[in-house]
């Protein structure tokens, strides 16, 4: 008897006949000998929905704890209305929330971390023979606050609750049939992965591969989660995410990313001082603002510019925090850029290998499109481009790396909702 976690998204329980067919896949796993603990997120397009809801009644932004309040019952709704659709099929099921699955988190609203799992419930209830259905996305802070993980926190709830319960297997169920070289809805012709390591993957989601959520990566490597990202609109072989995966001949480049939620923040005429960087990042770091790609130009009459992306949604906040140390750091100005977004290539073999990056630079150049900031590591090289040319640059890449394959990529339904 295996003990399985399986977690299912936004699409994949996005009416009432895909909850039934979703019931029936759980009670499959169960009959054939399984002990069964399902993650689930909100039907559809509702935690959207929520949010535009919000945005009726409140002028600016909500306070984040009531968000936390509303949208955490998005996964209620799913939770209870799985459990129901089970128990019609003759199986015992119990639904409990994030909190009552014993995840504890900070307390960072909209944003927040588990910190802790005491899983006791699902443990006894899996052990009285029940398929256990656990809400995603959610937790409770230790005083006693409603938290919630965060877009693709369903993901990180499922692998975390996997690891907390010592699960043989934690599946990710989704709308494409496992992991591609890129966005099959981008590159019709992707190579699907019969496998792939921790770091690559762990690269790509934080890169803006949507398919599985970066935290949750990083929590089934550091506990040695087994992970299989497959379909829930088709019985085919998913991808495996696992410590080393085997190299395939000739494929340098496993896969590319991109993220349309990119802006670049510039700030003008710093002061040539010690410390005025790490002055501006931890004010930055403060907000829970994350920071990536950091370029400097060099000190022209004692004074030098730098800039930096955020995600979209966190640019305005930035822009506040940095106006509100200017007098602080003494820096003439500081300018935000949106409509850019970042194309990355990510392999373990790149580092090995000469020439990746100047088959990146050389196919961007070719289609005619600036490339305004780069970051490189062992394994992935990034580039910040105008959001204009995304489609074409991805597809030029996929070719030139060679991974485009003669097979038409399987995609089951509507972009996955975590």
């Amino acid at each position: 008897m295996s003990l399985i976690v399986m977690k299912f998204g936004g699409s994949s329980v996005g009416d009432a006949e895909r909850m039934k067919r979703v019931a029936a896949r759980i009670v499959e796993r169960k009959k054939a000998g399984n002990q069964c603990v399902v993650v689930v997120s909100a039907m559809g397009d509702t935690t959207d929905d929520l949010i535009d809801l919000s945005k009726q009644i409140v002028s600016g932004d909500p306070p984040a704890r009531e968000m936390d309040m509303l949208l955490s019952t998005g996964e209620q709704v799913s939770m209870s209305l799985l459990a129901m659709a089970i128990r019609e099929l003759g199986e015992s099921a119990v639904s409990y929330t994030g909190w009552q699955a014993g995840m504890i988190t900070n307390s960072a609203h909209g944003k927040a971390r588990i910190t802790d799992i005491r899983p006791d419930k699902v443990r006894n209830a899996v052990s009285e023979g029940h398929i256990v259905i656990v809400a995603g996305f959610q937790g409770m802070s230790e005083d006693g606050q409603i938290t919630t993980l965060g877009r693709g926190g369903s993901d990180t709830t499922a692998v975390a609750l996997a690891a907390a319960i010592e699960a043989d297997l934690c599946e990710i169920y989704t709308d494409v049939d496992g992991i591609y070289s890129t966005d099959p809805r981008v590159v019709k012709v992707a190579r699907k992965l019969n496998e792939i390591c921790y770091d690559e993957m762990l690269e790509l989601a934080n890169l803006g591969a949507a398919v599985l959520h970066p935290r949750a990566v990083e929590y089934a490597k550091h506990n040695q989660v087994p992970l299989v990202v497959r379909s829930s609109f088709s019985n085919n072989e998913g991808t495996y995410v696992k410590e080393e995966a085997v190299m395939e001949q000739g494929v340098v480049v496993k896969g590319i990313a991109f993220d349309k939620n990119v802006s670049r923040i510039s700030i003008l005429g710093v002061p040539e001082q010690v410390g005025q960087l790490a002055r501006v990042f931890s004010a930055l770091a403060k907000e829970s603002i994350d920071v990536d790609i950091i370029v400097q130009s060099g000190v022209k009459d004692g004074a030098a510019d730098f800039s930096f992306t955020v995600s979209s949604s966190d640019k305005d906040r930035a822009m506040e925090v940095i106006g509100s140390i200017q007098s602080e750091i003494g820096f003439r100005e500081a300018v935000s850029e949106t409509n850019l977004v970042k194309v990355s290539i990510v392999g373990a073999g790149m580092v090995s290998n000469p020439g990746v990056a100047a088959t990146m630079f050389e196919t961007i150049s070719e289609l005619g499109v600036s490339i305004n900031m780069v970051s490189t590591s062992e394994i992935k090289m990034s580039c910040v481009i105008d959001g204009d040319r995304l489609n074409d640059v991805v597809r030029a890449l996929h070719t030139a790396y060679g991974l485009d394959t003669d097979v038409q990529a399987f995609v089951g339904g509507p972009a996955e909702r975590r």
